[in-house]
């Protein structure tokens, strides 16, 4: 394939780009990882058939063989049993019959000695005097034994080589992984029931009785949300699977028909859930005098009123149609409110049907205030009970309400496309007539409608359609949710401004003399920060070029003002901008247009991958010559999210990084990837997931080297199988792994011999946890990194992401301190269970019972009075 504009080359040759070198124990050899990136350099974690028993050790080798296989056979015949049981053992207990359970003790006996054996050998292999060989294999001096070990070519060598000790670090191997065959399904959680269960955990602030009121409300509109973006995205998407006839298994062992059953009976729980948090909230806040009136209890004084309103601003908008032999079943647009109108002629017993749908949004609010106060009553209720205008001298029957979501998945192969931006337009008109994935009809809708509505708009009655009790589209009450009333909301959080980016002086020398800084946001302001470094940019003579990437932003954001100025300012400006960000395509390709006018150039990336990384690159004439200045951050260049997400960001002059970044545009911007030597960032798809693996591994073998591995995660999601099956075999080895991931996660923690040194946390509060953060401590020569993506194997295969070092100590001492506050939460944290459940932690007695969140914005204030005094001792001399 060819470039032709910005559809560019694909297909790159592994050599082509280099690892950024490990620690110097790694030797080379982590360059060579290939794709699925095996584990190659620790001979007790690699897989039973290629592990090379030695005869310097028999005794310890059979013993240890013999206890792997019996714990096998035994797990073996409980999973028989019970296939489905979550123990880690595999086995089931029964209460009767002694003989099963001796067989049980017995199985559970075998596997316990072949653990302790195992641990024993990973125990005396960092003590022992072994250690040159691991050392040797580790830093490359025995590379070869390592990769004929890896790969089975050179058994021999590796046999005449080894060792007691070593025979013992691959005895210890050899039964860790006879106990848990690591491709097994059931050591691996669902990706959409996980993500499920993130929204239960959404949902509990909307129970809390620590969460204001008005904020209770807005969390039932998120769950509201996010379910039908589930719906359009998810359940479309499996859908589309099952009609393609695709019956492939996901990693947890279940087909697309499997995942829409089960997401199905999830989502009905946790709709009952939130229609009870509901409830109790709406009594809570008629307390406050914030009252949903129903239309049967207003005064004819205030119904008067409400007909006024509606015959003025209501009824010009609507379209009611006719359903008969003679019209065609109406279209019915995604999201939207129909109400089903059955009616007939006064002297006649023929029934009619017509929809007329509900006009929210574009100016038209969901809730109508009544009277002076803040009383409200939904629209379709108004419009209900009003039916005589749009159908006059006709008798009203009934009048039913109904709501469909459409499938959102209708994106096409970018690669045959000669114009990507109306391929993109295109989409959306299709995603606009897209398959109806679900049906929601309001409680007793009359069984003949619901089945002709499921017949007419092609679902199944008994799975795609949701019987609501009370109001449709919840989603909604985030306009209530708004309403000035100070107490009912969180503490008002005001951004500091970052105490070493003085406003009274440019910005760009004092990040050259600083060399780092780290923003944290929502703590730290974005207008103050990131804008303000890409307004002095489109406004300062020195700065020669712009380039930036764009995956979600705002239209009328001060992002876009910023680089139309510095084109207007005769500044070269590039923006590689994200077409095909989900829901935000229509948004960005208004932006490609507006900005392509003002004379900046806009490309779209690389063919067949998504440009999710989030960079700027200023390049400016210094007083030496040209400097490039650089941000790298976790989330969007959006104004709005930036106040409720919290993210961080990277703003540096390091000449290293630079280039790096340097290299990623001309990538971006043309698709040639020809040599490009990345001594810093490791970008997706090519390096980061090999980054990552490879530090796993290297955790590893310093851990049985000399113990104390740990390993820490900050991510939105956790579904990469590769990197689940690493953790898991670190954790086998005894490193300590702690993994704080907001949704989804495959992993199972907490199961002993598996994942028993594994935590997964999940906070959930006052903000969205968005930031990606990714620790090893690496023998004590720490290494942070932040990143654009997720553990997951989209943004690791499909995306152009980055993860980047942070090295500069004070800096590093601010990741520890995000990670501490973690640790310290007893108010937004939930610890995962090995079945996939959440607990929510409980402050103590006597404890402040503070979240992440509070104590972030304690932190940030901290830093900026203590920067203040810094700045005040000079004038005390």
């Amino acid at each position: 394939m060819t470039e032709t504009g910005t559809a560019t080359v694909r297909k790159e040759s592994e050599s082509e780009e280099n690892l950024l070198p490990l620690d110097a124990k790694l030797g080379t050899a982590q360059h060579d990882l290939p794709d699925t990136a095996p584990m190659q350099l620790i001979a007790v974690i690699t897989a039973p058939e290629n592990i090379i028993v030695t005869a310097d050790s028999p005794k310890t080798a059979k013993k240890a063989e013999t206890s792997a296989k019996s714990a096998t056979g035994k797990k073996a015949s409980a999973q028989q049993a019970n296939p489905k049981s979550p123990k880690a053992d595999g086995a089931t207990k029964p209460k009767t019959a002694k003989a099963t359970k001796s067989k049980h003790a017995k199985g559970k006996q075998a596997k316990t000695e072949a653990m302790s054996t195992a641990k024993a050998a990973v125990k005396a292999a960092a003590k022992g005097t072994a250690k040159g060989t691991a050392k040797g294999t580790a830093k490359g001096t025995a590379k070869g034994t390592a990769k004929g070990t890896a790969k089975g070519t050179a058994k021999k060598t590796a046999a005449a080589n080894a060792s007691p000790k070593k025979a013992k670090d691959v005895t210890a191997g050899m039964a860790m992984e006879s106990a848990f065959d690591l491709n097994d399904s059931q050591w691996y959680l669902n990706r959409e029931l996980t993500w499920l269960e993130f929204n239960r955990r959404v949902l509990h602030e909307a129970i809390d009785e620590r969460t204001p009121l008005l904020e209770r409300l807005k969390f039932i509109a998120i769950v509201s949300s996010n379910l039908d973006e589930f719906a359009m995205k998810r359940i479309g998407g499996l859908k589309q699977q099952i009609g393609a006839g695709l019956h492939d298994l996901t990693l947890d062992g279940r087909s697309p028909r499997q995942q829409v059953i089960e997401c199905n009976a999830s989502v009905l729980e946790i709709e009952a859930t939130k229609r009870e948090a509901f409830r109790v909230v709406r009594e809570l806040l008629e307390a406050k005098g914030i009252v949903f009136e129903s239309y049967d209890t207003l005064t004819l004084k205030e119904k008067k009123q409400l007909r006024e309103h509606y015959y003025n601003n209501i009824y010009p908008l609507l379209t009611p149609q006719s359903i008969d032999p003679a019209h065609p079943f109406p279209f019915i647009s995604n999201l939207s409110l129909n109400l089903l109108v059955t009616l007939r002629y006064p002297r006649s017993r023929e029934l009619s049907l017509a929809r007329v749908k509900v006009p929210v949004g574009l100016g038209t609010p969901r809730f109508i205030r009544v009277g002076k106060g803040d009383h409200f009553i939904p629209l379709e209720q108004v419009m209900m009970n009003n039916l005589d205008m749009l159908f006059p001298g006709m008798r009203i029957v009934s009048c039913e309400i109904f709501r469909v979501t459409r499938n959102a998945n209708t994106e096409k192969d970018e690669e045959e496309a000669d114009d990507l931006m109306a391929m993109i337009e295109s989409e959306l008109k299709e995603r606009k007539f897209a398959p109806i994935v679900r049906l929601e009809v309001g409680a007793g809708m009359e069984p003949l409608h619901r089945g002709r509505l499921a017949a007419e708009l092609e679902l199944d009655e008994d799975n795609d359609v949701l019987e609501v009790d009370g109001m449709l589209a919840l989603r909604d009450l985030f306009e209530i949710s708004r309403l000035d009333y100070p107490r009912l909301h969180d503490p008002p959080h005001h951004p500091i401004d970052h105490p070493q980016l003085p406003a009274e002086r440019n910005i760009f020398h004092t990040i050259r003399d600083l060399g780092f800084l780290l923003l944290q946001h929502p703590y730290v302001s974005f207008s103050t920060s990131v804008e303000r470094f890409l307004r002095e940019a489109a406004n300062d003579p020195k700065v020669r070029a712009i380039k930036m990437t764009l995956y979600r932003t705002s239209i009328q954001g001060r992002i876009i003002d910023a680089l139309v100025q510095a084109a207007q300012n005769g500044k070269q400006v590039a923006v590689v901008v994200e077409l095909k960000a989900r829901f935000d395509e229509a948004t960005n390709i208004r932006l490609a247009e507006l900005m392509e006018e003002a004379g900046i150039h806009v490309t779209y990336g690389v063919v067949g991958l998504k440009t999710h990384c989030k960079v700027i690159l200023v390049v400016r004439q210094d007083y030496q010559g040209l400097r490039r200045y650089v941000h790298i951050g976790t989330g969007n260049y959006h104004t709005e999210t930036a106040r409720i997400y919290s993210d961080l960001g990277l703003i540096t002059c390091d000449d290293t990084i630079a280039q790096d970044v340097t290299e990623l545009f001309n990538y971006l911007t043309t698709g040639f990837t020809a040599k490009r030597n990345y001594r810093a960032i490791m970008p997706a798809p090519k390096l980061l997931k090999k980054a990552l693996l490879a530090r796993i591994e290297r955790e590893v073998a310093l851990h049985l080297e000399s113990g104390g591995g740990v390993i820490q995660f900050k991510m939105n999601a956790l579904e990469d199988g590769d990197i689940v099956k690493a953790l898991y075999r670190a954790s086998m080895a005894g490193v300590r792994v702690n993994l704080y991931v907001r949704d989804t996660c495959r992993l199972r923690p907490g199961i002993p011999g598996l994942s028993e040194n594994i935590r997964v946390v999940s906070i959930v509060g006052r903000f969205l946890e968005h930031a990606r953060i990714y620790y090893f401590r690496n023998g004590g020569a720490e290494e942070y990194f932040i990143s654009s993506a997720d553990a997951m194997k989209r943004n690791l295969e499909a995306r152009v992401e980055i993860l980047c070092p942070v090295s500069a100590p004070e800096l590093t001492r601010e990741l520890r301190t995000i990670f501490d506050c973690y640790e310290a939460d007893h108010r937004s944290a939930w610890d995962m269970q090995p079945d996939g459940s959440y607990l929510q932690r409980q402050p103590a007695e006597g404890e402040s019972g503070e979240g992440t969140h509070q104590m972030l914005i304690a932190e940030a204030k901290r830093r900026l009075k203590e920067s203040l005094k810094q700045k005040k001792k000079p004038l005390q001399k």
